[in-house]
């Protein structure tokens, strides 16, 4: 079978690759005690990151799949079995993670983030964090390299500016201005040049540089404290010129004006307030041209007010866009405050904008028509602003999964500025994330859709390769990428012309299990997949001849599922059968192409106050060696993150005892939006016998959270090297019965005639009543009492199955048919391997009709030795 994530991002790095995380360090002593920050702390995320392209093609870690013998694709599988992490995104494509613990220093949460291009060109992401600042090389964005890290005061507060060659970084810890020379990052090394302890009090909580002008502020920290003005006129040795204190300042923005009436004056926007900044709270334009002489231009006050935390102005410098970190208190949403800023002697307020949710603002900043907030728990958000004051997001990447909620956990800044095009953010338990947005500049497709069985002879897959713009392919870098036990391998993709490759894959041993994967790398060095986020996540298939299928389901029948436990006590949400109805958590779609049913728990509500559980027909699978079940999963939960709210996926052999296959919980939690193919051999959990079934158990015990489930396209088969390829189908229609309901037939066990344990069955008939099953050669549509009969019998003609069944209390019978016994075995009615028969079943019906009875659907069944 084959182990693909579509749409969701799922992520894994195997703890044997980054070495054994340290435990983290406690939280350093906070500047201001009733700062809410440091009541929503959370231990940093250990272990999982994404370096997709550190493993591939010289990538920094290539061959670190081998170590301690095992191969990357095992490293994949056993990690992701044991967990991963999911993020919702539009928009914006996930090149790399790195984690805190990679980042260096033993760090307990990240701070702010700021970006440094070197003369060469290559560009390097500085992230700050409670322990000191990193220093990361980007330049291929897929495989992301820790430089240096740069020991400062521990502090949850760091912020860091580049000027020239240099690298400004201040701290609520203290330690005045550290001034960190870049001169040699290209050759790796990154040197502390000087500390600066001038201008009064060393903690600072931000740092603002004019570029233009080459002055750099320090702001905020302590008590009090606006701008502390130096001159960068020998950048290594920041001189202190003067200060402004009427106001603390929390960040601020310093430009030059180049045009216009203001030409050649030096303006500082500042967010500012008494006390903290939390008292009369605003906006103060300051003219800092004069240090001696810093003054008041305007003082201004926008609705709503809670912390003006900081702002941004537009790329014209007519607008301002402001984040105020207290006023998402559970009311207001997610809220940008847009001023007038054409007439810096006079402040005005344009109005605001919103995506509706939750979360706090915190960092934004503008290029062109676009704005970049980073808004803690929903992650980066991108706006078009070119319709000020309203504002319409385009993308996004929420790094916390679970909920949108006003608390300070997640995304604290980001940096759109380099010239790739390349995003990065930094979060506060998660570390450093580097980001593309837009359409992929390389796109990769298997136009024939991925094989899930592998010619044991070796066989070619043809790919193709489009580009964004001509030019965006690296030539020479189209790869596959295959483990069939023995690690990782990569093979060039063999040009066909027009953008057509062919995969070549090896001749490997009946029986063989291999991930997978195909990709290539753009001009600009980000390594592009199929499917995306390998190696983490790859294509899972199987060098086999044919293929055993013992049941499918495609839900649009009711082929034996039944609802409910003991143990259930949802009160709504229960497991149904029926078209979903678009709502927060689900989809509007099932998942079948031609299809419109599945299993749901939302078509009347989320699930509520408790479980609600769905358990498949018995499979009869005693005889095969290594049987899988498939099927594909919606799971979603919104709302404050509950560690009950789940989904469990259990296998039993005999009806009683239930293992747990996989865990979906809400903590980590995992939040799709979009459906997910899950694949289980059977023997790794439970022996194969002829009383299987898998069982799915949703949870939710807290009315705030909204969790749905579907299940759709079901699959139990097994990879034969026997040559022989057998299936089941349904068709024809059945017909409503007097109990309300249309008798299904489906089949358990295997059509392979060596194991004989082809078992057929039937559910909703009427119970308490008799009926036969009966098979043919060929098919029909003709009406037949109150149903319709599927099946003729051709020259073999109709074959009964004697003596007739009686149908249970629940509508449904089942009959084996022994392969070793007539009809089956001889005469006109006889199953030979490559015969495919069509299999219904006939049954009284006395308050149906005048007919008195009616028939099942059709099976056609296709049999193998």
């Amino acid at each position: 079978m084959t182990s693909i994530n579509r749409s969701r991002l799922a992520l894994a790095l195997a703890f044997s690759l980054l070495g054994p995380a340290a435990a983290p360090r406690p939280p350093p002593p906070p500047p201001h005690d009733d700062d809410p920050k440091i009541l929503d702390r959370q231990a940093p995320y250990q272990g999982l990151g994404f370096r997709p392209g550190a493993y591939v093609s010289g990538g920094s870690l290539a061959g670190a799949g081998n170590v301690q013998g095992t191969g990357l694709g095992g490293v994949i599988l056993s990690t992701l079995s044991s967990g991963h992490v999911s993020y919702e995104s539009q928009g914006m494509e996930l090149l790399s993670w790195m984690p805190l613990s990679t980042l260096g220093g033993d760090a307990f949460s990240g701070n702010d983030c700021w970006g440094y291009v070197s003369g060469s060109g290559r560009e390097y992401a500085i992230i700050g964090t409670s322990e000191g600042t990193s220093f990361v090389e980007i330049t291929t964005p897929s495989d992301p390299v820790l430089v240096q890290f740069i020991a400062g005061e521990p502090s949850l507060w760091r912020d860091i500016k580049v000027y020239q060659n240099y690298a400004y970084i201040v701290s609520e810890g203290g330690g005045g201005i550290q001034v960190v020379s870049l001169s040699q990052i290209d050759n790796g090394t990154v040197n502390l040049a000087n500390t600066i302890f001038s201008g009064g009090t060393q903690d600072s909580h931000n740092v603002a540089i004019d570029t233009t002008s080459g002055y750099l502020y320090r702001c905020g920290g302590g008590s009090n404290q606006g701008l502390r003005a130096y001159s960068l006129s020998n950048p290594v040795s920041p001189s202190y010129q003067g200060s402004w204190h009427s106001r603390y300042v929390h960040d601020v923005q310093v430009v030059t004006y180049t045009s216009g009436p203001n030409a050649g004056r030096q303006i500082a926007f500042a967010c500012s307030g008494f006390g903290n900044g939390s008292g009369s709270t605003g906006v103060t334009v300051i003219d800092v041209t004069n240090k001696n002489n810093m003054w008041v231009r305007d003082q201004f006050y926008y609705p709503n007010a809670g912390y003006s935390h900081q702002a941004w102005l537009t790329e014209d410098q007519q607008y301002l866009l402001l984040n105020d970190e207290l006023d998402e208190n559970g009311q207001l949403p997610t809220t940008t405050h847009v001023i007038n800023a054409g007439s810096i002697n006079n402040l005005s307020y344009a109005g605001s904008f919103t995506n509706g949710n939750n979360a706090i603002g915190h960092n934004l900043y503008t290029k062109g028509n676009l704005v970049f907030e980073a808004n803690y728990r929903s992650g980066v958000r991108v706006f078009d602003i070119s319709n000020l004051p309203n504002a319409t997001e385009t993308a996004f990447f929420d790094t916390w999964p679970g909920d949108n909620n006003d608390e300070f956990n997640g995304l604290w800044s980001v940096y759109p500025y380099f010239p790739s095009g390349v995003v990065i953010g930094s979060d506060l338990e998660r570390g450093l994330f580097v980001w593309h947005m837009g359409d992929p500049k390389v796109q990769l497709d298997i136009p024939g859709g991925f094989p899930e069985r592998i010619d044991p002879g070796g066989q070619a897959v043809t790919v193709q390769i489009s580009e964004l713009s001509n030019g965006d392919l690296q030539q020479g870098t189209e790869r596959l990428f295959y483990d069939n036990g023995g690690g990782l391998v990569e093979v060039p993709l063999v040009s066909q012309g027009g953008g057509s490759y062919l995969a070549n894959f090896p001749a490997m041993a009946c029986g063989t299990n291999l991930t997978w994967f195909v990709g290539a790398r753009s001009t600009d060095g980000i390594l592009w997949t199929l499917p995306k986020e390998a190696p983490y996540n790859t294509f899972d298939s199987t060098a086999a001849v044919g293929e055993i299928v013992v049941f499918t389901d495609d839900m649009e029948t009711d082929k034996g599922w039944t609802v409910g436990s003991p143990t259930d006590t949802a009160t709504s949400g229960v497991w149904e059968r029926g078209d979903p109805i678009p709502s927060p958590g689900s989809t509007q779609d099932d998942h079948s192409p031609n299809g419109t049913l599945c299993w749901t728990t939302g078509i009347n509500g989320d699930v509520d106050n408790g479980i609600t559980t769905l358990t498949s027909p018995v499979f009869n699978l005693s005889g095969l060696s290594d049987p899988i079940i498939s099927f594909w999963l919606w799971f979603r939960r919104d709302g404050m993150a509950q560690a009950v709210d789940q989904c469990r996926i259990e296998v039993t052999n005999d009806g009683s005892n239930w293992v747990e296959m996989e865990r979906i919980k809400a903590v980590p939690p995992e939040i799709d939006g979009s459906w997910d193919w899950k694949v289980f051999h059977v023997a790794n959990w439970v022996v194969p016998t002829s009383q299987v079934q898998l069982r799915l158990r949703v949870q939710e015990d807290n009315l705030d959270t909204f969790v749905e489930a579907l299940v759709d396209d079901v699959k139990v088969s097994e990879w034969t090297c026997s040559g022989c390829t057998s299936s089941t189908a349904n068709y024809c229609n059945s017909s409503q019965n007097s109990s309300g309901q249309a008798a299904t037939i489906f089949s358990t066990g295997s059509p392979e005639i060596g194991l004989n344990n082809f078992t057929l069955e039937v559910s909703g008939a009427v119970p308490g009543n008799l009926g036969q099953f009966f098979y043919g050669e060929g098919t029909s549509n003709t009406p037949l009492a109150e149903g319709t009969l599927c099946v003729d019998g051709g020259g073999a003609g109709i074959q009964r199955l004697q003596p007739p069944d009686q149908i249970d209390a629940f509508g449904s019978v089942s009959r084996f048919l022994d392969f070793n016994a007539p009809p089956a075995n001889s005469g006109p009615g006889a199953i030979l391997a490559g015969s495919t028969w069509y299999f219904q079943f006939w049954y009284r019906d006395p308050s149906g009709g005048p007919g008195g009875s009616n028939l099942s659907d059709g099976l056609s069944v296709s049999f193998c030795p």
